[in-house]
């Protein structure tokens, strides 16, 4: 059932990425389909209609309203475990899943109780982690940089003897240009 649709049966409607009703992930940028869909009025053809009860009034619904059914499953996050129960950082959030635990005999007849598996729960063994964790980087960096000023130290040195080489090597073509130059001029002068 699609809301603004106003009629009892199917229409196909022109849909892009987006819009209720019309899964658009993955598909081309701007692409649209014609889908079918079903108008929002509710009809004698309908067979079931799931409804949650926004506001009630004076009186129970007898065998919806009437009894009280424990929860059954809660929240698996601490912060969200946090938050239903008003806890601050410092409670145990441990403590506090055991009020919506299930309890059931196995098949031997054991009484055993399940409760679920906090994520996210900081515990000392996650802080350590963490603390290596930024260590490793730190010594990372640490070694990076050394490594960087090491290579910039041979690289001078490197610049240096190319320098000296090539100064070397001008000095000597200067010194054969002036040989060969010095025995040419030598007659002339006789």
């Amino acid at each position: 059932m699609k809301q603004g649709v106003l009629t009892p049966g199917r229409v196909q409607i022109l849909m892009h990425r987006g819009t209720p009703c019309f899964r658009g992930y993955g598909r081309r940028n701007g692409e649209r389909r014609r889908k079918s869909v079903r108008g929002c009025i509710v009809s004698q053809d309908l067979s079931v209609l799931n409804l949650v009860i926004v506001k009630q009034g004076d009186n129970h619904l007898p065998g919806l309203t009437d009894t009280e059914k424990p929860r059954l499953r809660g929240p698996k996050r601490a912060s969200k475990i946090r938050k239903l129960f008003a806890l601050s950082k410092e409670d145990d959030v441990t403590k506090y899943v055991n009020t919506y635990r299930r309890k059931y005999t196995t098949a031997k007849g054991k009484k055993k109780s399940k409760g679920p598996n906090i994520q996210r729960l900081v515990t000392p063994l996650t802080l350590q982690r963490k603390r290596a964790r930024l260590a490793e980087k730190k010594k990372r960096v640490a070694k990076a940089k050394s490594a960087a000023a090491d290579y910039q130290k041979l690289l001078a040195l490197r610049i240096k003897e190319q320098r000296e080489r090539r100064s070397e090597s001008l000095a000597k073509k200067r010194a054969s240009r002036a040989s060969q130059a010095k025995p040419a001029a030598a007659p002339a002068k006789e």
